[in-house]
């Protein structure tokens, strides 16, 4: 077999997984230019810290809302045709941002432009665990989640620079137009390469049905996750305002923080899903969990860039175990509503973390340092239940 066979047998680069790829460098290179300094940019339009606290809170609960919808059409139409409604949401909350340089209508636009990622997220790992045998599914996901990661790199820092050089309003609405443009490139690529799937008259379209088929091993670790978010999005908003505000680095700084999260990130996806896919799950993703609880502690003792770096450095490290447990949703997932029982995953996890959001700028406004300690506490609560009660789908077969 030639190598660059080997390489595409490896890697899991059929065509469709090729395809939906391209569309996500395209789509988040234009998302990320602009999403990363929202918080910077509802300050500047006058929104005041619990603006901020509101547009996160908000990314959660929308986040939670949207996944099961994004579930049930990606069952119901085929994943192909539920990404081009999902992708015309996102650019019109992009329109709505660009004409409209109010704060207000940030948080209206993003009602719609935060809903890209949620509502297109269980079609993305439906059409993975279609495209991909079982031995490959980390793998594929783990390349899903890499080639993220590059416009994630990419985004802040020419969103930063942008910033730089038109100012904090103006170089952030010039992101949101190139967002635009590339938003409609990759739906124009996405509905040609992409093979069309036809949808099922069986999507489940109730919540509370889908709850009958959740597994006992699904259950512990969404348990275990939503405590784990509580770390992750108590000082999520605010690790820019820390960074800009309090230790005093610049945006472009900031962007080259990015940067270093999500090169550290890409550097493991790979390795990572290789092991994974050959070993027991539970391993990596207790890691990736330490990883979550870690940082706002780091962050909050770093006072200077060189600091910062190391911090950011260890929230890339919380990818290392990231798509294992996507991957692992998928596997204790019932066969035949994998993409619906991810979505209610999702909007269970997320309606609970949305609380976390909100109570983030409370807890920020009390101090930084009870905003970065409470997050470290929910990690540890989370970690532990994780290691005491969590499976994966090796241990369940040994054990039946």
């Amino acid at each position: 077999m030639r190598l660059g066979q080997r390489l595409v047998n490896f890697f899991g680069l059929r065509k469709n997984i090729a395809a939906l790829l391209a569309m996500v460098i395209l789509v988040g290179m234009g998302e990320k230019m602009a999403e990363r300094f929202l918080p910077i940019y509802l300050l500047a339009l006058g929104g005041g810290t619990l603006s901020v606290g509101l547009l996160n809170g908000m990314d959660n609960l929308l986040s939670a809302l949207y996944s099961f919808p994004g579930g049930y059409l990606s069952d119901k139409l085929g994943y192909k045709r539920a990404l081009l409604l999902f992708n015309l949401i996102a650019m019109f909350g992009y329109v709505i941002v660009i004409v409209f340089p109010v704060w207000y209508a940030v948080i209206i636009g993003s009602i719609f432009f935060l809903s890209w990622t949620a509502i297109s997220l269980p079609a993305t790992m439906s059409m993975v665990s279609k495209a991909m045998p079982q031995d490959k599914r980390t793998m594929g996901v783990s390349m899903h989640s890499l080639v993220r990661r590059i416009p994630m790199a990419l985004g802040p820092v020419v969103g930063g620079f942008l910033i730089a050089a038109y100012g904090e309003r103006d170089g952030v609405r010039l992101a949101f137009g190139v967002a635009l443009f590339l938003g409609f490139v990759a739906l124009v690529l996405q509905q040609k390469l992409i093979e069309d799937v036809q949808g099922t008259d069986k999507a489940e379209s109730s919540p509370l049905r889908m709850a009958r088929f959740m597994s006992p091993a699904l259950r512990n670790l969404l348990i275990s996750d939503i405590l784990i978010r509580f770390c992750e999005q108590i000082p999520y908003a605010f690790a820019v305002v820390w960074a800009m505000k309090h230790v005093g680095i610049s945006a472009p700084q900031f962007g080259l923080l990015t940067t270093v999260e999500m090169i550290t990130a890409m550097l493991i996806y790979i390795p990572v899903a290789y092991l994974a896919d050959k070993n027991t799950k539970k391993p990596f993703v207790v890691i990736t969990f330490i990883n979550f609880t870690l940082f706002p502690l780091v962050l909050f003792l770093a006072r200077s860039f060189p600091l910062l770096i190391v911090a950011f450095i260890l929230r890339g490290m919380k990818e290392f175990g990231e798509p294992t447990r996507k991957a692992l949703i998928m596997d204790l997932a019932p066969e035949d509503k994998k993409a619906g029982m991810f979505g209610y995953y999702y909007l269970v996890r997320d309606v609970i973390v949305s609380l976390a959001a909100f109570g983030g700028a409370l807890l920020w406004d009390i101090a930084p340092a009870v905003n970065f300690l409470t997050a470290f506490g929910f990690g540890v609560l989370g970690t532990l239940y994780f290691v005491v009660f969590g499976r994966d789908l090796k241990s369940i077969v040994r054990q039946s």
